[in-house]
């Protein structure tokens, strides 16, 4: 009697300990983490706001696209939301698992974002490049030269992006390679080599996008481009095509993007206010940029930033939270 006592006793304190640790987990999230100055902003203002407004704990986790959104579609608290919805970049992605396999739920609020090729102002005025073939011109390619090989350098992107794709098939398009290589590699290095090139006055040329900080802090210029339209922008996923390259065309400027908020499916059931905020928050360019400007130009802490800007819009904050 005793013993069959002490072992139901112990079933019921296992079963406690079991309840507790899932109701923790039920009070946490993942959130995706990019480590570049805008995303890591933005995942600080989202992270304080569940963290001092629901009570919820936040942790955020490195990965790629991916990752993120099979994470999500599993449901299990491996990954939760992802701040970093990139379209059409991840259409590919959101045609999987939004509207198929309908495991990951996307806001239907939006920021517009737009990317491009850009220099320094300085580099542009000196040698009267407005238009992104003027990179072609042997006496701008030459500036590009940074090792010394007798071609310039023009940063497309990081590997693995649907971005450095596209540019990749623009380098080849608008006659670029003639005179320049492509380098391809973190943007932390490109950044780098940037900060490098204006600290000196030289030639510099790199994919860019918006929101970001560089903009403010290096001052660079967007090359003009033919506007886009369908028929002159057309880049296959190299995933339904080994063919990709040779079947793809990007003659004309990207497609318009929209930056959107995700979240697994499943957080609607576990932690439904939290579910309801991410459904709700709206961004605009000029407020990512400016948090990537003090987080990624200024070098101030991300949390820093994000506790500041909290603080000073407050009602907007309310309204996300339906106060």
């Amino acid at each position: 009697m005793n013993k069959l006592f002490k072992s139901i006793t112990c079933s019921v304190a296992l079963g406690s300990l079991l309840a507790l640790g899932q109701a923790a987990n039920a009070d946490k999230i993942t959130l995706t983490e990019f480590k570049y100055a805008s995303a890591q902003a933005s995942i600080h203002v989202v992270k304080e706001i569940i963290e001092t407004r629901l009570g919820v704990e936040v942790d955020k986790k490195p990965g790629n696209n991916a990752v993120f959104y099979a994470g999500m579609a599993k449901g299990d608290g491996d990954f939760d939301a992802h701040l970093e919805g990139w379209y059409p970049n991840q259409i590919a992605l959101v045609d999987e698992y939004v509207r198929g396999t309908k495991e990951i739920s996307m806001s239907e609020h939006s920021y517009g974002a737009t990317s491009g090729f850009c220099v320094p102002r300085y580099f542009a005025e000196a040698n009267n490049i407005k238009h992104i073939t003027d990179l072609s011109r042997p006496e701008v390619a030459a500036q590009l030269d940074s090792d010394g090989d007798g071609m310039g350098e023009i940063w497309v992107g990081k590997p693995g992006w649907l971005a450095t794709n596209e540019n990749h098939v623009k380098a080849r398009d608008y006659g670029l390679l003639a005179l320049n290589t492509e380098t391809r590699h973190d943007a932390a290095v490109h950044f780098a080599n940037l900060a490098a090139a204006v600290k000196q006055k030289k030639g510099y040329a790199g994919y860019c996008w918006a929101p970001d900080g560089v903009w403010k802090m290096y001052d660079v210029v967007q090359l003009e481009e033919p506007p886009y339209e369908a028929s002159c922008n057309k880049v296959i996923n190299q995933k339904n095509d080994p063919d990709w390259f040779e079947n793809s065309v990007a003659s004309c400027a990207s497609a318009p993007k929209s930056v959107y908020i995700l979240w697994s499916k499943t957080l609607e059931d576990r932690l439904p206010i939290v579910a309801s905020l991410l459904g709700n928050i709206t961004l605009d360019t000029e407020t990512v940029s400016n948090w990537a400007y003090e987080v990624g130009s200024l070098k101030r802490p991300a949390a820093e930033v994000a506790a500041e800007w909290i603080a000073a819009n407050e009602d907007r904050v309310n309204g996300w939270l339906g106060m």
